[in-house]
């Protein structure tokens, strides 16, 4: 999450790279673009460039295709879960995939980590006083080279 860059200027540096159609959503980095079929590993390598570049600053990079992000929406892994009415759906993107395998759920004071599919990760979190619990549980499960967007804000971003 770029917390020190301005969003018209994430844009514009993605643009001096390259990438079309580049479009920011909200104020915390997500940028949704079109580029020539590649993987995602270049993709990601070719944006850090363009921020260290036009922002004079590197910030972690998960790339992710829409086409993808819209399958995950469809088919709502959290269906399978017992919903919790005042919970908060979250969706953590893995920069690599685990190199162990996990027994889920793995659960910590009101947050839970569901399910994975791929370098994605489902979870939900009741609001906690003590703060942001679930990226404790997160960052502890599965480090730092992660992002957690909302499933709303996913599905902004795959329309």
């Amino acid at each position: 999450m770029p917390t020190n860059a301005k969003m018209p200027q994430l844009k514009a540096a993605f643009e001096a790279a390259g990438f079309t159609d580049v479009k920011t959503l909200l104020g915390s980095g997500n940028v949704v673009f079109s580029a020539p079929v590649t993987s995602t590993a270049a993709l990601q390598r070719k944006a850090e460039r363009a921020m260290h570049e036009q922002l004079g600053q590197v910030f972690l990079t998960i790339v992710r295709p829409v086409n993808g992000l819209r399958k995950i929406l469809a088919s709502d892994p959290y269906k399978a879960f017992p919903a919790r009415p005042k919970a908060k759906r979250i969706m953590t993107f893995l920069r690599e995939r685990p190199s162990k395998t996990l027994r889920l759920p793995i659960e910590l004071e009101g947050a839970r980590i569901l399910a994975m599919q791929g370098g994605v990760i489902f979870s939900d979190y009741m609001p906690n006083p003590k703060g942001p619990i679930f990226m404790t549980l997160i960052d502890k499960t599965f480090g730092k080279e992660v992002t957690t967007r909302t499933w709303d804000t996913v599905a902004k971003a795959a329309r």
